[in-house]
Order: structure tokens, then C-alpha cells, then sequence
């Protein structure tokens, strides 16, 4: 069954970076486009990141763009989030989705990121 396991969340204090990792399996992980997505407290969901299955084409929330890079390892089947520059805005459950936004079809659990002096 297809599973995704987000990790490298924690806390971090404004100007830090955090790099989120999902371990992908039960699926041809090199043939699918892959996100990241967000929600704060109290607030909707937020799509972050998208790359597609090459891993040559990205694209960046303009919250996030020029401080988080989005890539993915086909041959380890693992997607990556590096976030530099965070901020308390960036406070918030970010999950690992395969898919394009408005075609999510598998979440991961989610890992907490809390930017906080």
C-alpha cells in the first residue's frame, strides 16, 4: 500500500532552516509529480511546493519562494524540503502529498514545524 513518512520537523528559531524528508514506498515513486503542503493553526491548507517526477521542473507558493528548495531522490524514493530564512509564519503541520494540487490523492501523517524565538 502506498505510504509517505514525513520527518524533520521540529523547532526552530527565526532565520533558522529545517529540511523536511518523506520516505515514499508501495508505489513507482520516480513516476509521480510530489508536493508539500501546510497547515497552520486555525487556518485552511496551504499547497508549499510542487516538483515534477524528473525532478528537473519546481514550483514555489510565493510565501515560500527564494527560501524553501523542493527535490526529490527517485533512487532512494524520498522527497525533500529544505527551508531556509524560517519564519513564525512558517509555523505550521507540513505534509508530504503525492500528486498535483487539486489531484492529491495520498497524504502523509504530517510533521510539525514551529518557528518560535
Amino acid at each position: 500500500q502506498v505510504q509517505l513518512v514525513e520527518s524533520g520537523g521540529g523547532l526552530a528559531q527565526p532565520g533558522e532552516s529545517l529540511r523536511l524528508s518523506c520516505a515514499a514506498s508501495g508505489f513507482t515513486f520516480s513516476s509521480y509529480a510530489m508536493s508539500w503542503a501546510r497547515q497552520a493553526p486555525g487556518k485552511g491548507l496551504e499547497w508549499v511546493s510542487v516538483i515534477l517526477s524528473a525532478g528537473r521542473d519546481t514550483y514555489y507558493a510565493d510565501s515560500v519562494k527564494g527560501r524553501f528548495t523542493i527535490s526529490r531522490d527517485n533512487a532512494k524514493n524520498t522527497l525533500y524540503l529544505q527551508m531556509n530564512s524560517l519564519r513564525p509564519e512558517d509555523t505550521a503541520l507540513y505534509y508530504c502529498v503525492r500528486g498535483l494540487a487539486g489531484d492529491y490523492d495520498y497524504w502523509g501523517q504530517g510533521t510539525q514545524v514551529t518557528v518560535s524565538s
